[in-house]
């Protein structure tokens, strides 16, 4: 196959961001009448000093990566998509600086592996801003990590708020109501200020933009210095070094090169320089479970999720369940019992590991959907059985090319980073065997790993 031939094969979106109505002959409108729902309500609980258009700007330029992203499926053959997006902003001499809307194709394009080209035209009608009296905040703040309902960002966050105390903003990265600060806590909990209505393409992999761009803007309003990633080392680097399919484009959601593109993104659009930091990066899942359950009223972990699946795919008798098998579940699964914890199996809807086959291991009751389940089980067995080969001799070349890469965004020699990545990897080996040989030689786990 020729290049031309591939080439014509990248299906081209144009869409026009419009309040409502249609979009211009030939362009696909993203309806925001229908599609978009703006929160001042969620915006309030920023709680911060400041207003300003390109806060707003910055949730429609978000929300418009996301609904074009979620909206038009992938190609059968192939990755990549072509888009074209025209979008209406308060500030457009702002965002068609040439330092900002270079920046912002560099960052989308990276992280979605997408061709993406942006036009912005001056904004018409009122924008819905908080009122005034909701802006007061007058805590001075070093740090804003990125919150969900995940294991990793409880830990994180709480390890982080022993050095910094109340000087860390938590913002909101989940739509659940789980780990919300207790009534009259003075630290702001930021929610996602929007929602957008879209469906037909899983991969999803504007989400990290989405969240970077939304923990930016608080940073920013917060007089913030730095963002705190929470991910440990399987979740930055697993998912950029271990593809699900040969076609599949490399997932660097939570990865340095995406956040120093991310940096300078925010840098040229908000006019301050502010870094993403990584005081995980070189620790396993279990490794950071553990150092948080060393802390003082820390048993809050169990009540975090991890799941990719929701309540239509995952309910038992009304209760929304974990699977148990996705990639995520598998790695929380497993840093549980890294940690020397004991892991509650009630809460999985496939409760018994060690069973021999995936039907006996689920709970009594739980109606598997297809295949789907299956899938889920053989993919998130093995990306961590995968992650683990990594640690083999014969993966050093794989492993120093990406050192290379990520030494320049860290700041660190190339030979530093190969050294430490090695060494989180030959962990993750070490936690993910001993996993395996707890579940017992029967266990239906071993279908799918290596001898």
């Amino acid at each position: 196959m020729t290049l031309a031939a591939y080439k014509a094969r990248v299906p081209v979106r144009a869409i026009d961001v419009v309040p409502s109505g249609r979009a211009r002959r030939g362009r696909l409108p993203f309806d925001m009448g229908k599609n978009f729902k703006f929160s001042t309500a969620a915006l309030e609980s920023y709680a911060f000093a400041r207003w300003e258009p390109v806060i707003y700007d910055a949730m429609v330029v978000a929300a418009s990566v996301e609904y074009a992203d979620r909206t038009f499926a992938r190609p059968k053959l192939g990755w990549r998509r072509a888009f074209t997006v025209r979008i209406p902003v308060l500030e457009p001499a702002r965002w068609l600086d040439h330092a900002v809307h270079d920046a912002l194709r560099d960052a989308a394009c990276f992280l979605t592996g997408d061709d993406w080209d942006f036009e912005f035209i001056q904004s018409a009608g009122e924008t819905p801003r908080p009122p005034q009296d909701c802006l007061q905040f007058n805590i001075a703040t070093d740090s804003v990590i990125a919150f969900s309902d995940g294991m990793d960002s409880r830990a994180v966050a709480g390890l982080t708020a022993r050095s910094v105390g109340r000087k860390l903003v938590r913002v909101r990265v989940g739509s659940k109501a789980g780990g919300r600060p207790v009534p009259g806590e003075p630290l702001p909990f930021a929610a996602v200020p929007y929602n957008v209505k879209a469906a037909g393409e899983t991969s999803a992999r504007s989400r990290g933009f989405k969240f970077a761009l939304i923990s930016g803007v608080a940073a920013y309003l917060a007089d913030a210095s730095e963002i705190v990633l929470p991910e440990s080392g399987q979740g930055i680097f697993g998912p950029a070094l271990v593809t699900s399919s040969a076609q599949a484009y490399p997932d660097f959601r939570s990865h340095p090169l995406f956040t120093i593109r991310m940096e300078r993104f925010l840098a040229a659009l908000l006019k301050r320089p502010v870094r993403f930091v990584f005081p995980r990066i070189w620790s396993t899942k279990g490794e950071t479970l553990k150092a948080y359950v060393a802390l003082p009223g820390s048993d809050d972990w169990r009540d975090t999720r991890s799941c990719w699946q929701n309540a239509r795919h995952c309910s038992l008798n009304g209760k929304l369940m974990q699977c148990g098998v996705c990639a995520a579940c598998m790695l929380r699964r497993m840093s549980i019992h890294a940690a020397g914890l004991k892991d509650d199996d009630s809460v999985y809807a496939c409760r018994d590991l060690c069973a021999d086959n995936l039907q006996g291991a689920m709970q009594h009751g739980f109606r598997t959907r297809g295949r789907a389940l299956r899938e889920y089980a053989i993919a998130g067995t093995q990306h961590l059985d995968h992650m683990a080969d990594l640690a083999f001799p014969v993966s050093r070349p794989l492993l120093r090319r990406h050192a290379l890469f990520v030494g320049k965004a860290l700041d660190m020699t190339t030979a530093e980073v190969e050294a430490r990545l090695v060494a989180m990897l030959e962990r993750h080996a070490a936690e993910w065997n001993d996993f395996l040989q707890d579940k017992g030689a029967r266990s239906f786990l071993r279908q799918w790993t290596r001898a």
